[in-house]
């Protein structure tokens, strides 16, 4: 199952099910997870962790050293979790010591072609990235993102969960849960009732969100203001997410 032209580190630590396509290159330190099928012509770069029936796609690059003109070789690392997609052409990136040392990177996302994950980001579960997508360093995604493609997203942005980005948006500030933006600069469009109720959100829990962004987009309240109202008129987890992930806002979030 490893084609006779890939060249795999005697370092590198895949189970036996493993399979590699021609002319891959894996190096030391990198540790491939049980179902995995890593394509022809990629390169794996450690030290990096691929969990369980990662699909690595042609052209893609991953755990390679990172842009950032500080890093000196220092020894950090890129994990990822299972059933992960890695589609043509991606790249994925390690950390560096000057923040958390490590790419972090949940389970079951999709990585459409040409999509940049740069380094330190730290991406949840279940989201999609499509075609060209770039996360500059230090971005953090929440659960079930959906990035459009050509979308870009700004050094140490936040991105919450369940938020999606319309194609081409440039995001510069934070994003709160549940919204969706678009544009450049990108502004926020409403909630994403649509992704929310495929997930399987209550009726109850969609009103009071819809309740909760009028009170922090419509009201011309202050976001402490807006915080506070939520507090005291709701008790949900889900507004209780939405407060949480404007009030860890440090950039400022997308109006």
């Amino acid at each position: 199952m490893i084609h006779s032209t890939a060249l795999i580190d005697p370092a590198a630590r895949l189970a036996d099910d493993v399979e590699v396509g021609p002319f891959t290159v894996i190096g030391p330190d990198v540790e491939v997870g049980a179902g995995s099928r890593i394509g022809p012509h990629v390169v794996i770069k450690g030290p990096t962790v691929l969990g369980e029936r990662t699909r690595v796609f042609q052209f893609a690059s991953v755990g390679e050293d990172c842009q950032d003109k500080k890093y000196a070789g220092e020894p950090t690392r890129l994990v990822m979790g299972d059933d992960n997609v890695i589609r043509e052409g991606a790249t994925l990136h390690r950390g560096t010591v000057q923040d958390r040392g490590e790419t972090t990177i949940g389970s079951r996302n999709l990585f459409m072609a040409y999509v940049h994950v740069g380094h330190d980001c730290v991406i949840g579960n279940d989201c999609i990235l499509a075609n060209q997508v770039t996360l500059a360093g230090h971005v953090h995604l929440g659960d079930f993102v959906i990035l459009g493609g050509l979308s870009a997203i700004h050094q140490f942005c936040h991105f919450g969960a369940h938020a999606m980005a319309g194609g081409g948006s440039i995001i510069t500030k934070d994003t709160p849960a549940y919204v969706m933006i678009n544009g450049n600069p990108a502004q926020v469009h409403g909630l994403n009732l649509v992704g929310l109720r495929r997930r399987g959100f209550s009726n109850e829990a969609l009103r009071a969100l819809g309740e909760a962004y009028k009170l922090v987009y419509r009201q011309g309240l202050t976001v402490a203001q807006a915080l506070t109202e939520i507090r005291a008129r709701f008790s949900l987890p889900e507004t209780e997410a939405f407060a949480t992930s404007i009030e860890a806002s440090t950039r400022g979030i997308v109006r």
